[in-house]
């Protein structure tokens, strides 16, 4: 009884490189036919430690018996090369996945935070090195986009649950001019205004809100905002946006509207002498009204200390029920139900060239938007069903 002999696999294979031709053996008839898989050739070599009885006599193929050790090095290596030798592909992908320290593959959460420290520490070294670009208004995208959008996005999202309508309104591309009204003492309405853009708006649009003379003399406030990309609220700076095709936004009311009692709460006071309305006809751009609910009461304003404001500086003081009652606490927002909406723009590239200069003209668009922003607004009062849910 001749013992059956192993065939160990050839050296080539372990090396790697291209793939080999599959192994041959002479049968028995003398022909050459192609080897078993590795898993059949393994399993019919089982390693018994006496010798195994054959079907035939003596031949070419028979030898002295080969121990169970090699064996089993012979099924390693053949698990170790089964793209080659018919291992599954599962083997494979899982011989390539990284390994930590402690023996585990990583998931996806932490290859999701590597990529946040690793562009959080890319972001650090720009900053650090000046390698970032801001506009001639000094308009910082990286630094709006990645820590001041960031810093808003909890308060607009979990705090006031804004909710935008008609941000389709606002066009893809080109200039426009987006016109809101303005509340709620402290102008947290604008800053909410740019995140709906900003995050909504399926082009991922910016926008450029023009703001008063008093924002660029408070300290730090000036610099965020000129990062944030506001600019002064004159009509030089307007044109230059819209002619580059920014999304610029105004609040005509000013601080009339921002600082007006609690009582005249949705009430929309004068929009100036139209100045927005030449600026959009001289740059040709839409007009797109906005109207915004909820943020008349996030601070109550039951009255005004008109000396102190004098003596700070400010165009008024307010007084609410938790201000200055409450300290720093009473400065803490109501957390009411915000709704933004979009109106349909107002087109004003069929006008001539000189139609900016007709006044008549400036006050009948004027009065179009502000009467458009005035009954969209009572429209959604209506409609919303508390002023905190």
């Amino acid at each position: 009884m001749a013992d059956a002999k192993v065939i160990p696999f050839d050296d080539d294979r372990s090396r790697g490189g291209a793939a080999q031709r599959p192994a041959r053996r002479r049968s028995a008839s003398g022909g050459l036919r192609k080897a078993e898989p590795a898993a059949v050739r393994d399993a019919a070599l089982s390693p018994l430690p006496g010798p195994q009885a054959g079907e035939g006599g003596t031949g070419p193929d028979t030898g002295p018996a080969a121990p169970a050790e090699p064996v089993r090095g012979a099924v390693s290596a053949a698990s170790g090369v089964s793209g080659e030798a018919g291992g599954s592909p599962q083997d494979g992908r899982a011989a390539e996945a990284p390994v930590t320290a402690a023996g585990e593959t990583p998931g996806p959460a932490d290859s999701g935070w590597d990529r946040r420290i690793a562009g959080g520490l890319a972001f650090l070294r720009r900053r650090l090195t000046g390698d970032y670009e801001v506009d001639e208004f000094g308009y910082d995208a990286e630094l709006t986009d990645q820590v001041l959008m960031s810093m808003l996005r909890p308060m607009y999202q979990k705090y006031f649950r804004v909710e935008v309508k008609g941000i389709e309104n606002i066009p893809s591309e080109g200039g426009a001019l987006v016109v809101a009204n303005h509340s709620g003492t402290v102008p947290l309405d604008g800053l909410m205004l740019q995140v709906a853009v900003h995050d909504n708006h399926p082009a991922g649009r910016h926008l450029r809100l023009l703001a008063a003379d008093l924002v660029f003399m408070l300290p730090v406030v000036n610099e965020l905002a000129r990062k944030a990309g506001h600019t002064l609220a004159c009509t030089e700076d307007a044109e230059r946006l819209l002619q580059c095709g920014e999304v610029v936004g105004v609040m005509p009311e000013g601080f009339k509207g921002i600082g007006k009692p609690f009582s005249e709460r949705y009430k929309l006071q004068r929009f100036g002498r139209g100045g927005f309305v030449s600026t959009a006809l001289r740059a040709g751009v839409p007009i797109v009204p906005c109207s915004i609910v909820g943020a008349e009461e996030i601070y109550p304003m039951i009255g005004n200390a008109k000396t102190l404001a004098r003596l700070l500086g400010f165009p008024y003081f307010p007084i609410t029920p938790t201000f200055p009652w409450l300290g720093p606490l009473g400065a803490v927002p109501l957390p009411t139900k915000w709704t933004i909406q979009f109106g349909e723009p107002i087109a004003t590239d069929g006008y001539p060239p000189e139609a900016a200069e007709d006044p008549m003209l400036m006050f009948n668009l004027t009065d179009q938007v502000r009467e458009q922003i005035q009954h969209t607004l009572y429209k959604l009062l209506v409609q919303r069903r508390s002023v905190f849910f």
